[in-house]
């Protein structure tokens, strides 16, 4: 607020060719008064906008309108022409005007915009204070703009009440605290992006890949998890689940609603036969009398206009035709006799019908006896599946469009410079290793109906590493990485997440066969709104069968907590082991299996073979994981356990 307690005024300027010949391409305006409103603590009154051209002279007539008269504005901001193209003329117009430069608020709108895009120094900001009023170039692009804003806008009010003439003193009694705290900021809370709530000698950090060999970390810095602890935080992390509006067709399927659905018709739309036969009007009498009558019409289940049906008349139907206007019941044609015919011998002429006990309203479905328009059809966080009915029956009462929880988007990513696609010819030179986990992955996240990004092989070099991590959490929900995990100096997956993203590791070991080193991290990423929001990164071990086990076991919950599918996960069962199965005394496993059903209606589970890490054969006809705790010895056959299914049971024995 002004020293006398009323709102400072602010005027948006936009420079825009195209917006200055059509105002409604503009969007800066609505998007700049938003923060405005929303950062602007209820002290600014915005209601002075323009669009003007790319014209040195057409910016500086309306500055001057807003800067030179009797009361002028206290802030104005531009939007436009600040970059480097030829019509790019803003900062130019608006310096030869300024009296006296503000180059901090430049600064300060440069190194916000700096973190979120290098191309942010492409831009040609001035600030600086005309007479009694501060101005601003901003960005053209409504999400620069409203980025500049947001980083310097809580301290506007000062400056421009000291622009129009207040004392300093008098404002600047009590310190900078005391500013600070009337503009609602603080040294912690400027907008530079998302900010730790700990400190770094109270977590775990990985290693920094910069360190000599005598900083390296002999042992990981992560606590080992129990399983169970990791699945809590996956869920606990995992971003809430985003509602979209979806056409109503076959890409659909798979989804789950975010809202209850209504009946935006009623099924059927009218009355309907639901036999072959003959549709009659009952007498006035109220009784139908049996005998020979004409046929005057005929009905097929087909879009047309059917005329009105007479007492005395009957008309030929079929089964789901539209009863015509005036019938009150139908007559199976079991009940009727032919007569006689048309003289071309194509239709029927006259039918007796055999018997007289019809009643009103027989073998009719009346409008809405399957579905009332207004029904609520299907409810929200059911699914939509082309196969279970849920599709038919949104297309039969005539739905366009739903509201359904969007399916995140997962990019898959192998790392490593030992790492060549599966597919190159030639034999393996020494070290290399063929890339079964980036397609295994890709297979295993599409058969669960998710949209798949394949991401390549990344290079073990910390930058080549962290720009394509950058590039896939502009176009990705969730990533996973295979391989880059363990402790090795190459291993620069945790660093670069923690130490180049920004992100947070929730934790990287957990105690578990195989699967021990996978990691779970979230990383801030700026959306198109220009808000912060959470991506997921899942870093497996680079072993096929760890990176295997361990997308069912922790990825899989995720994606579909993010899609609004429950329960997560895979489905658990009981199931008697059929052969005896060696413990492991350290860690509890997770075996891979094959269950089948037998004849006693119980599920039985046999080992698939060895169970080491790096054996992707112990996968061959597996369709489980057997959830085996730790412990010395066997588990002998008939014993229970828990059964984690990654497939259809196998064949009934018989």
């Amino acid at each position: 607020m002004s020293s006398d307690g009323a709102k400072l005024k602010a005027a948006i300027l936009v420079v825009s060719e195209t917006a200055s010949r059509d105002p409604s391409t503009d969007k800066c305006i609505p998007i700049l008064k938003e923060v405005f409103g929303n950062l602007g603590g209820n002290q600014w009154d915005v209601s002075t906008t323009e669009i003007v051209p790319d014209s040195v002279i057409t910016i500086q007539n309306t500055v001057r309108k807003w800067t030179d008269g009797e009361s002028p504005i206290n802030l104005i901001i531009t939007s436009g022409g600040t970059g480097f193209a030829t019509k790019d003329v803003t900062p130019e117009a608006i310096t030869q005007l300024i009296d006296r430069h503000a180059p901090g608020l430049v600064h300060g709108m440069l190194t916000t915009s700096y973190a979120v895009t290098p191309f942010a120094l492409m831009a040609r900001p001035v600030a600086g204070v005309r007479k009694q009023t501060l101005i601003l170039t901003l960005p053209g692009s409504p999400k620069g703009a409203k980025e500049n804003l947001e980083a310097v806008l809580k301290l506007l009010p000062h400056a421009c009440i000291q622009a129009a003439g207040a004392e300093s003193r008098e404002l600047h009694a009590g310190g900078v605290k005391k500013l600070e705290q009337q503009a609602g900021v603080s040294s912690a809370s400027l907008p530079t992006g998302p900010k730790s709530h700990t400190k770094p000698e109270d977590r775990p950090q990985s290693n920094d890949p910069s360190a000599g060999v005598n900083r390296r970390y002999r042992s990981s810095p992560y606590p080992m998890l129990a399983v169970d602890d990791a699945l809590k935080l996956i869920s606990e992390q995992t971003p809430a689940p985003v509602v979209e509006k979806a056409p109503v067709n076959m890409k659909i399927g798979g989804s789950v609603l975010a809202e209850d659905v209504k009946a935006a018709e009623s099924v059927p739309a009218f009355r309907a036969s639901i036999v072959d036969g003959y549709a009659i009007k009952i007498p006035s009498s109220g009784k139908f009398e049996k005998g020979v009558y004409p046929v005057t019409i005929v009905s097929h289940a087909q879009a047309g206009e059917v005329k009105e049906l007479k007492e005395g008349e009957i008309a030929r139907i079929t089964t789901g035709a539209p009863l015509p206007p005036g019938a009150d019941a139908v007559v199976m044609v079991e009940d009727t006799v032919l007569k006689s015919q048309t003289d071309d011998g194509q239709e029927e002429k006259e039918i007796e019908i055999l018997t007289d006990e019809i009643k009103a309203n027989e073998n009719v479905r009346e409008v809405g006896s399957d579905v009332k328009e207004g029904d609520t059809i299907l409810k929200k966080g059911e699914g939509v599946t082309v196969v279970g009915g849920e599709f038919g029956l949104l297309a039969s009462v005539g739905t366009k469009e739903v509201s359904v929880y969007k399916r995140p988007v997962i990019g898959v990513l192998s790392t490593g410079d030992e790492i060549i696609p599966h597919d190159r010819e030639g034999p393996l030179r020494l070290g290399e290793v063929r890339d079964t986990n980036r397609p295994t992955l890709i297979t295993a996240a599409r058969s669960h109906r998710f949209e798949v990004v394949d991401l390549g092989i990344a290079s073990d070099k910390p930058g080549s590493l962290e720009q394509t991590l950058r590039d896939a959490l502009r176009k990705c929900d969730v990533i996973i990485t295979s391989g880059g995990v363990s402790m090795g100096e190459l291993d620069l997956l945790k660093p670069t997440i923690e130490r180049s993203l920004g992100g947070t590791i929730h934790f990287g070991r957990v105690n578990m066969k195989p699967g021990k080193p996978t990691t779970f991290a979230t990383v801030p990423v700026k959306n198109n709104a220009g808000d912060y929001v959470n991506k997921v990164i899942f870093s497996l071990p680079g072993n096929p069968a760890s990176a295997v086990v361990c997308f069912h076991l922790f990825v899989l919950p995720s994606l579909h907590q993010q899609a609004g599918i429950t329960p997560v996960g895979l489905p658990k069962v009981k199931a008697v082991l059929d052969e005896d199965i060696r413990m492991d005394k350290g860690r509890p496993e997770y075996h891979r299996a094959l269950v089948v059903t037998k004849s006693d209606g119980l599920l039985y589970a046999s080992s698939t073979g060895g169970q080491r890490s790096s054996r992707i054969g112990s996968f061959k006809g597996a369709n489980a994981l057997l959830c085996m705790p730790k412990g010395e010895g066997m588990l002998k056959k008939g014993e229970r356990v828990d059964a984690l299914l990654m497939g259809k049971l196998g064949e009934v024995e018989r």
